[in-house]
């Protein structure tokens, strides 16, 4: 994938729950589950095959032990979306900041991609954070990111709040 000549970091956030029922699943054995407790190696699994494409790193950096203290705080929720019984997608919400909620991570393994999966599972996600009632959800995008990320997004009810020039790489 060749990176985009400018990028800047885009916050989205969302001030009130969506108004539209939650769709049914595109396909047949589609599923979402908030995994409470991941082992290390499911949830860097997870974190890799979704974020590879899109150039994430910053919880590679993290050791085994430093990864589980984060992803094992009952303030930090995982959700897992399974295609046909293997998992498809996750995101994760972090809950630690109340009133507010971060959508930290989003999204889809590569091969899931393009099946209507990505709308169904954001929907799912939307719907489990406002269960907490809180005053706003946000989240962060940006040009390295899927090119329809932020459309979903959008589409789902989040509006620009912010966005941040990034520098580009040294040569």
């Amino acid at each position: 994938m060749k990176a985009p000549e400018h990028d800047e970091m885009v916050f989205l956030e969302m001030r009130s729950p969506p108004r539209l029922p939650l769709r049914p699943p595109p396909e047949e054995d589609v599923l979402v589950r908030h995994v409470a407790a991941p082992t290390e190696r499911f949830y860097r699994y997870l974190y890799d095959g979704v974020g590879e494409p899109w150039s994430w790193t910053r919880r590679r950096s993290l050791s085994g032990e430093q990864l589980l203290r984060l992803v094992h705080d009952p303030r930090i929720e995982i959700q897992v979306l399974y295609a046909q019984g293997v998992p498809a997608g996750f995101a994760e919400l972090d809950l630690r900041r109340p009133p507010e909620i971060e959508l930290v991570y989003f999204g889809l393994l590569p091969e899931f991609i393009g099946r209507g999966l990505g709308a169904f599972f954001l929907e799912q996600c939307l719907h489990q954070i406002w269960r907490h009632r809180p005053q706003r959800v946000w989240l962060h995008t940006r040009a390295l990111d899927h090119p329809r990320a932020r459309g979903n997004y959008e589409r789902a009810g989040f509006v620009l709040m912010d966005r941040e020039p990034l520098s580009p790489p040294l040569e």
